[in-house]
């Protein structure tokens, strides 16, 4: 019997911390996953987590947690994913370890990803923006804080992540005005600033009054926002902005929508995908087509050079017998 705390505990101190190098993002994603893993187990077959050993982590209670977290917890097939690739790491890690559990880790490895229908993603229009900005009173500090921070992550589309976890240090005003954040896989990126920006965020600095190590938005206790702070002052701020801009009511705002309004913004104005996946701090520029999908500006444009002022199109229509039964495949229901 192979027992799964020694493993598990090497897997998150040697493979993840020192070998890897993984980010507190990173760990914290993988022990809520190991958490709620060793948790149903537990309940499932009633024993303590320390005792636990390999058997009991087949494929098949792999799958029914998986299906606990969709059908008992409400989570996403998103959420599902990224518990299961958790998982999948850690089997990885295994695998050398215990080559006699061979066949066991390989059933595990193949369960998949569930698929799942990818929504257009939420953006602010100019119009939305103005009024998104113009809510927090800036005749208080609080105010002011909260205006530069939504500015910011309209403008530069920092993860909400990098904006708590920002210092004074990370920004320049000069010569080239700009912003060094730490992303995910501690990659290292510079964002530029608008002169709009940077104006908010040089009197915000000279309020501030910190020294160079300390958030650029702390709370008021002085500490970094929260990331649910940050995602409460959003809400707020869109639902006062909604009275003013009824548009804003239909949209779910958060700070994940502010990151894609920038995205939006940039592809508009002519950016190229690359850059703006350089911008965002993409792993793969496959991340940004998203937004290609999301703006209809730019497919209106695609028209506009397609269809001549005036003129017509037409659909190439095959009249070859094959083609149309191909064609109509899809209409057909089987009894």
């Amino acid at each position: 019997m192979i027992p799964i705390a020694p493993h598990l505990q090497a897997f998150f101190t040697e493979r993840l911390a020192r070998q890897r190098s993984a980010s507190p993002h990173t760990m914290v994603a993988y022990r809520d996953a190991f958490s709620l893993l060793l948790r149903f187990t537990t309940a499932r077959l009633g024993k303590k987590a320390s005792d636990l050993v390999l058997d009991d982590l087949d494929a098949p209670l792999i799958g029914a947690f998986l299906e606990h977290l969709e059908t008992d917890r409400g989570n996403c097939p998103r959420t599902r994913n990224a518990r299961l690739a958790a998982i999948r790491s850690f089997f990885h890690y295994l695998a050398p370890l215990v080559p006699e559990r061979a066949e066991t880790i390989r059933r595990i490895l193949a369960i998949p990803d569930k698929r799942f229908d990818r929504a257009l993603v939420d953006f602010l229009t100019t119009g939305e923006i103005e009024a998104f900005l113009g809510t927090p009173d800036r005749s208080t500090r609080t105010g002011r804080r909260d205006h530069c921070l939504l500015l910011l992550a309209v403008q530069t589309g920092l993860r909400v992540s990098e904006i708590t976890g920002l210092r004074i240090e990370q920004i320049e005003l000069r010569p080239v005005a700009h912003v060094r954040c730490y992303g995910k896989g501690r990659k290292e990126r510079v964002v530029p600033l608008t002169r709009h920006a940077v104006g908010a965020v040089k009197q915000w600095l000279e309020e501030r009054d910190g020294m160079p190590t300390d958030v650029v938005f702390p709370s008021n206790r002085g500490r970094a926002l929260s990331r649910d702070a940050v995602e409460k002052l959003v809400s707020k701020y869109g639902e006062q902005a909604a009275k003013t801009c009824p548009s804003l009511a239909e949209k779910r705002l958060s700070p994940h929508v502010l990151r894609h309004t920038a995205a939006v913004q940039l592809l508009q104005a002519g950016t190229h995908q690359v850059t703006i996946a350089l911008w965002l701090g993409h792993e793969s520029i496959e991340t940004t087509r998203i937004y290609l999908e999301t703006d209809l500006t730019a497919k209106e444009a695609a028209v506009a050079k397609l269809v001549p002022t005036g003129g017509s199109t037409s659909r190439f229509r095959a009249d070859d017998r094959l083609l149309a039964f191909l064609k109509d495949v899809g209409l057909c229901r089987h009894t």
